[in-house]
């Protein structure tokens, strides 16, 4: 097997498309075992970084953010709903009653690559966000998650009621943005190919296919 493609996925905790995209890359993946070799790491992109800690009711906040009808949002969301499902990835939107602030998440997950655990905690948080209503922002959430992937509970609390990660987390953020990543999922395989928006499986395996063989010739 050649050397592994590597993805960078910049991506948020409470964006459907991030999950949908996340989703479907991971089928892609383990469609491709055996033949494609991936090394995989979430990077951080904060689509509320002035959130406060109580969070905005999710309808008020498509309405205020985007300047969309309720009906907009309602059918923007049966889309989300629907395409999550044909995925096997399930949105309860009634449960996800609020976007949250999500700094502490990513520092969370910056932390959990060191230990070898992010990709796991990562699908735990959209779960836990999407389908069970949970609050990425809350630290007895974050740390219950965390000890749920083989993390150690007690280093993950003390990451949280301190600083650590957080300038890691900003240089991250702005790394990307300056690259002009300015919404989310996007991803950079083997550091200079980008592909935006959430695909499908197919088009995953078909990038990821490209990406193998150009290293191979190179």
């Amino acid at each position: 097997m050649s050397q592994p493609v590597t993805i960078d996925f910049v991506s948020d905790v409470v964006c459907p498309w991030c999950a949908l995209g996340a989703t479907a890359l991971e089928q892609a993946i383990a469609n491709l075992a055996g033949e494609v070799s991936v090394a995989l790491t979430y990077k951080p992109f904060e689509l509320n970084p002035d959130m406060g800690p109580e969070g905005e009711h999710a309808i008020k906040h498509m309405i205020r953010k985007y300047g969309r009808t309720p009906d907009e949002v309602a059918s923007r969301n049966q889309m989300v709903i629907s395409l999550g499902a044909a995925l096997g990835f399930k949105f309860d939107l009634e449960k996800r009653s609020h976007f949250y602030n999500t700094f502490d998440a990513h520092r969370l997950l910056f932390w959990a690559a060191q230990e070898g655990h992010q990709v796991a905690l990562k699908k735990r948080l959209l779960d836990a966000y999407f389908t069970n209503g949970q609050n990425p922002s809350d630290h007895d959430t974050l740390v219950r998650l965390a000890g749920e992937v083989g993390l150690d509970s007690a280093r993950a609390r003390e990451v949280l009621t301190s600083d650590e990660f957080g300038k890691d987390v900003r240089e991250s953020q702005e790394f990307y943005r300056q690259r002009g990543i300015n919404s989310v999922p996007a991803m950079v395989l083997n550091g200079r190919h980008l592909v935006s928006g959430s695909q499908s499986i197919e088009y995953y395996e078909q990038m990821l296919r490209q990406m193998a063989e150009a290293a191979v010739e190179a």
